[in-house]
């Protein structure tokens, strides 16, 4: 009954709000009595990546959210480059990931992704010393080349020689989980295959970041109220999380079993590793719950960010003809015919100098950032370089999908796909510093796979269109999905065609 008392008032606002914007296109939000902003934001969250950056365009980049009332719904939320150096670099220690952030994020538990102060330190240490391992870097080139020419080509070759619609999305988050799976619990599972077996774990994962978006959107009664009568979004959430707590603890059982079997023998993936460093002298002891959220961090870190990338790479990619044919003749004159070998995959070497392909990729990250969405809290009062001021236990929310989109970043030529932008005159890649290009976040809490994730985009990038033409589905809908990694709502649909030599 309580909750029929709220969603009254918001249908009816929800109407005369849909009415309201067929004779005025004004995006700025209108704090309403009671209810706050949130009914103009559920009004607009068909297409609200876009109506937050209209809103913050004309805010000058920073604005605040006012939640309905007793909800402590109360957000700012800036776009502006100074903001974001000045809270993740220069004021770094005031702003942190905080509780609130930590239950709306429950699923990911005490991970890199929500660890403050000293376990974000512990873990961020150790996660860096594993990553500069030479074993591992090797083991990830090895493997991810193994797994494109003998998964991926295949897969796409099945699909033209048969006429078949692909869904790219799903290909790229399956190429991608089972990646991450080698990398991290040292197993293939195989879910890249043509016969695209269902894997009820990667389901898992997309739900879990569907019912965190939601928790954003309402305010935290009514969320918490689904989950205790086990409803909605939070009823999915739940059985989320049994599928995927119950696959990691397995794995995690079964990895003690043949680490005690081979005598505490460390193999090259990262639990393997994280096992043995938690057993060392003097070091964290490494429990069961411990390796669990250390391994969903890294599960979605690996998985998530490249598939997000990758699926809108290519769609950007197909839309624009001209940018794909530089592309291609950057490949044909830096490797010719690569000793002939045409379906050969580029190794870590090779891809480096794909310059025009590297500021491809990250124009096609400015425009759709993997994770649309920061979050951080303030512990103590201060004021941004943008002027608002800030109070403590304020939440801050960045969207860095507007961040693409503001001609005082980029120039007047912001909304297009533009490689170009990231290549100096002398032909080499322009850097921009990570607090205006936000996507592997900036300043300690810089994305450690940075480099790693670059060299696999791009070679699957490079493999693919030397070998295939990409074309979507007429009238596909690229819907960016409610989540929070940018996904698309739809997949990516489209039609392989192979390249003739």
């Amino acid at each position: 009954m309580a909750k029929l008392f709220l969603i009254i008032p918001i249908l009816l606002l929800f109407s005369y709000l849909v009415h309201r914007r067929r004779s005025c296109r004004t995006p700025l939000l209108i704090d309403w009595p009671i209810l706050g902003m949130l009914p103009q934001v559920l009004s607009n969250l068909c297409h609200i990546h876009d109506f937050v950056t209209n809103v913050l365009r004309q805010k000058g980049g920073t604005g605040e959210f006012m939640g309905p009332w007793f909800t402590k719904v109360n957000y700012m939320v800036t776009s502006d480059p100074m903001n974001v150096h000045h809270i993740m670099s220069k004021s770094f220690d005031n702003y942190v990931k905080g509780p609130e952030f930590r239950e709306i994020f429950q699923a990911f538990g005490d991970g890199i992704v929500t660890a403050d102060s000293e376990t974000w330190r512990y873990i961020r240490t150790m996660q860096h010393s594993l990553f500069r391992q030479p074993s591992f870097e090797t083991m990830v080139e090895k493997t991810f080349q193994e797994k494109v020419q003998n998964s991926l080509l295949p897969i796409l070759d099945h699909a033209w020689l048969h006429g078949n619609v692909l869904d790219l999305q799903d290909v790229f988050s399956r190429l991608m989980f089972d990646e991450t799976c080698i990398m991290v619990l040292g197993y293939d599972p195989k879910s890249l295959s043509i016969e695209f077996p269902l894997v009820e774990i990667e389901k898992a994962f997309d739900e879990v970041g569907e019912c965190i978006f939601y928790r954003h959107i309402v305010p935290r009664s009514v969320w918490k109220f689904q989950e205790w009568l086990q409803i909605g979004e939070e009823k999915k959430m739940t059985k989320a999380c049994k599928v995927f707590d119950q696959f990691l603890y397995s794995c995690i059982a079964t990895k003690r079993q043949e680490l005690n079997e081979c005598n505490k023998s460390s193999g090259d993936d990262l639990l393997s590793a994280i096992m043995m460093m938690g057993e060392e002298k003097g070091k964290m002891v490494h429990d069961d719950k411990f390796l669990r959220d250390a391994v969903f961090n890294l599960f979605v870190a690996g998985r998530d960010p490249i598939t997000s990338a990758l699926t809108w790479f290519f769609w950007l990619v197909a839309t624009h003809p001209l940018v794909e044919a530089k592309i291609l003749e950057e490949i044909k004159k830096v490797f010719g015919a690569i000793d002939g070998e045409k379906r050969k995959i580029l190794v870590k070497e090779d891809v480096r100098k794909l310059v025009y392909l590297h500021g491809a990729i990250c124009e096609s990250l400015r425009l759709y950032p993997a994770v649309p969405i920061e979050r951080k809290q303030s512990l103590k009062c201060d004021t941004l370089p943008s002027g608002h001021r800030v109070n403590p236990n304020t939440i801050i929310l960045f969207f860095t999908y507007a961040m693409g989109r503001f001609e005082e970043i980029w120039g007047k030529d912001c909304l297009e796909f533009k490689p170009e932008r990231w290549i100096s005159e002398k032909g080499g890649t322009i850097r921009v510093p990570s607090y205006k290009f936000f996507s592997f976040n900036a300043g300690p809490r810089t994305c450690m796979g940075k480099d790693l994730s670059f060299i696999q985009m791009k070679m699957v990038a490079s493999t693919i269109l030397r070998n295939y033409h990409i074309q979507v589905v007429e009238n596909h809908p690229t819907t960016p999905a409610h989540s929070t990694v940018l996904f698309m709502k739809h997949g990516l649909k489209v039609m392989i065609t192979k390249r003739e030599f």
